[in-house]
């Protein structure tokens, strides 16, 4: 791969308040080939006059309701045409403009399938100091059975390795990039560079922490993605990773 294109996903529904945050986070990169695909599932609020609003000639643009979030982001997989992709939600933001030039240089030093970034979690807009560190580098595959992966908006794929782990299940509410990611680690045994390079900047939220009912459904789906995968695993050694993530606090 010689100055890869990169194809970055966004999905978004009523994001008004941070859309705009995540796509200038990506047109101001330094690495000039990408390619950056924005699915909107037919917003209600002013989410889609803000994506309009950049006139980047990067962006593509799809506003149609959809199934869930892994329905968009599989329209948004499909469609990719670049060497690596990446996805980035509404939400978050990169947390340099010299992100994909540095992942880029990654991909050709380690000459692998996917590279695996750290990303910090905050509670708050400013963005001084995360209240969790999410490293890549620390994951250890035996935590697939506890529910564990790595960090999803931090891991990038080639085109190639993504056309063979395939895309998102659409039945899961949650846990669809556990399924996609056990399935790229365990399943296919991608070649995967593991880097405490932090990439991401999230902003604390999203589905699978909105309350104790949410955590609920995301275990009973991670154990059935594991074993639908034919990896033997229990809810209570998945409780466990609960643990693990305190220490990701300090």
């Amino acid at each position: 791969m010689n100055n890869p294109k990169v194809s970055i996903i966004t999905i978004c529904f009523n994001a008004e308040n941070t859309i705009s945050d995540t796509i200038q986070s990506v047109i101001n990169q330094t690495y000039q080939n990408i390619e950056y695909i924005i699915v909107d599932g037919a917003s209600k609020d002013q989410t889609l006059n803000i994506i309009n609003s950049f006139s980047s000639p990067m962006i593509k643009i799809i506003s149609e309701p959809d199934k869930g979030l892994y329905d968009a982001l599989n329209k948004g997989f499909k469609i990719a045409s670049g060497d690596i992709v990446a996805a980035l939600h509404a939400d978050d933001l990169y947390a340099s403009n010299q992100v994909i030039a540095d992942v880029v240089e990654l991909f050709l030093t380690h000459q692998t399938d996917a590279v695996s970034t750290s990303v910090h979690i905050f509670k708050n807009d400013d963005f001084q100091k995360p209240y969790r560190k999410y490293s890549a580098n620390k994951f250890k595959t035996w935590q697939l059975r506890m529910g564990i992966q790595p960090p999803h908006p931090g891991f990038f794929i080639s085109k190639q390795a993504l056309l063979k782990v395939g895309y998102f299940d659409i039945k899961y509410k949650i846990s669809g990039d556990f399924d996609w990611l056990l399935r790229a680690i365990k399943v296919h045994r991608l070649r995967i560079f593991y880097s405490p390079y932090v990439s991401v900047w999230m902003r604390d939220g999203g589905i699978s922490s909105s309350g104790w009912k949410s955590k609920v459904l995301m275990n009973q789906e991670d154990l059935d993605a594991l074993k639908k995968n034919g990896f033997y695993s229990n809810l209570p050694y998945i409780y466990l990773k609960y643990l693990i993530k305190i220490f990701q606090m300090f």
